[in-house]
């Protein structure tokens, strides 16, 4: 989630920025579920992208949602880019092009998540539909081009698309015109946290897969399964990519900090100011030698935002996120913490997901996350499809969510919320195969039937 942090205390020594990553173990009581999704939104006449201006832009319906929800907006610049429940916790903010985007609050189960994101979808449709806009559920958008998408009014964006270009081919895509959906977790002990990280490292290949949902580009296939996961593996690899070292010896806290300390910077904030360091190391700014604000010591929030600007499939921050997903259709998006908690919230299940991963080699995983954009499940890791390593973290992550046996009013545990991606297994195919089986026979050729197929 693109919140900028608030705590402007000088960092005094590399200690800190290993204890502030380590505040966020927790007793397994206090285990939580954050889940962030986002979505397209466009004109339900003429299906264009919205600008945030005018009485019908994006800029107007969070202004909408805003008094709905009585929640807090996040301004800048005399701009509303946001909103912040203080009491729940839950934020929507805005990607580059105007992606809609709620993180949820950290709740204690999917059922919670369900409910969240009914109350959400219901929330936003009230202020949505009479401004005339809808909502898309793809992990890209299916017909626009790059020059088409708006621009948010958000200082960071704006250094961050004068940058992007420098680093890779498609850093410009993935900030205007991709979306996901994103599940964060916690762990209850530097080992526990060093586990999880190498285990959902090395599977996120598989949920990449089970959510493929972006083959279409600019109104035509474009020979992927999941663009949106092509597009970060030429995006800035600098700051993303497998992450190889989390699965050396010595792997910890203070790993992951030595990592982030050389990960290029994109900016500073002061005040409402961004000030562009794009490039430059955070080690540097540690020791005051930033060209740009000579002899300036960074702060707490310095820290926290730099670390929210580094983008490996999993990501550490005080909890793990899972960043390898496509944005869905709203149905699946609980799926995604189900397979996630399932395998990953249940010792013997997280222990035996390791147990399928722990013999490949760094080799072997990036060739597997290198292949599964375009091939989904076909793609091989040794001698066996993804297709049949898929089906044993399925086993496990139905395992697991039985396990913890939280059930909801009407007596079903969180098992029921693997259905889409039990369906997705026995037909053997990916969601983006679907939209190209449609596009090829049904569509008649077209992406215009996906803004009515697939919107929220």
């Amino acid at each position: 989630m693109a919140r900028d942090q608030i705590d402007m205390t000088p960092l005094q020594s590399r200690d800190e920025l290993v204890a502030w990553l380590e505040a966020g173990v927790k007793p397994k009581s206090e285990f939580r579920i954050g889940t962030e999704h986002e979505k397209t939104p466009f004109t339900l006449d003429g299906h264009n992208p919205v600008p945030y201006e005018g009485p019908r832009g994006i800029g107007a319906l969070l202004e909408g949602m805003k008094l709905l929800l009585g929640w807090d907006p996040i301004m800048e610049n005399g701009n509303i880019i946001g909103l912040h429940d203080v009491t729940g916790g839950g934020a929507i903010s805005l990607e580059p092009g105007g992606q809609f985007e709620l993180s949820g609050a950290p709740i204690e189960t999917v059922h919670q998540t369900m409910s969240e994101l009914m109350a959400h979808l219901a929330q936003v449709r009230e202020i949505a539909t009479p401004l005339g806009i809808g909502f898309l559920g793809l992990g890209m958008t299916p017909s626009w081009s790059r020059a088409q998408m708006p621009v948010m009014p958000k200082g960071r964006y704006r250094i961050m698309t004068n940058y992007m270009p420098k680093v890779g081919r498609y850093g410009l895509d993935m900030m205007y015109r991709t979306c996901t959906v994103q599940t964060n977790l916690d762990f209850s002990s530097e080992a526990d946290m060093v586990k999880k990280l190498r285990v959902s490292v090395a599977l996120q290949p598989i949920a990449t897969a089970l959510f493929a949902n972006s083959p279409f580009t600019e109104g035509k296939p474009n020979g992927f399964l999941s663009f949106r996961s092509e597009i970060w593996r030429d995006t800035d690899n600098a700051r993303a990519g497998m992450l190889p070292w989390a699965f050396e010896d010595g792997m910890g806290f203070e790993r992951w900090v030595d990592y982030a300390l050389d990960v290029p910077m994109y900016f500073v904030k002061r005040g409402d100011t961004y000030i562009d360091v794009s490039g430059s190391s955070f080690r540097d700014f540690f020791e005051g030698k930033n060209e740009k604000i000579p002899g300036e010591k960074p702060t707490l929030s310095d820290w926290a935002n730099h670390l929210s600007t580094i983008f490996p499939e999993v990501r550490l921050k005080r909890y793990l996120e899972m960043r390898g997903s496509d944005g869905v259709p709203w149905q699946q998006l609980p799926s995604h913490p189900a397979f996630w908690v399932g395998l990953l919230y249940d010792d013997d299940c997280l222990e035996a997901a390791w147990d399928i991963a722990k013999r490949w080699t760094a080799h072997e995983r990036q060739a597997l996350r290198d292949d599964v954009p375009k091939l989904g499940f076909k793609a091989k890791i040794g001698n066996r499809y993804l297709f049949e390593v898929a089906k044993d973290c399925m086993v496990l992550a139905h395992k697991g969510l039985a396990k913890r046996g939280r059930i909801d009013a009407l007596g079903r545990d969180e098992t029921r919320y693997l259905e889409p991606l039990d369906h997705i297994m026995d037909t053997g195919r990916t969601p983006a195969e679907g939209l190209l089986e449609k596009f090829h026979n049904s569509w008649g050729g077209s992406v215009d039937p996906v803004y009515r197929e697939y919107a929220f």
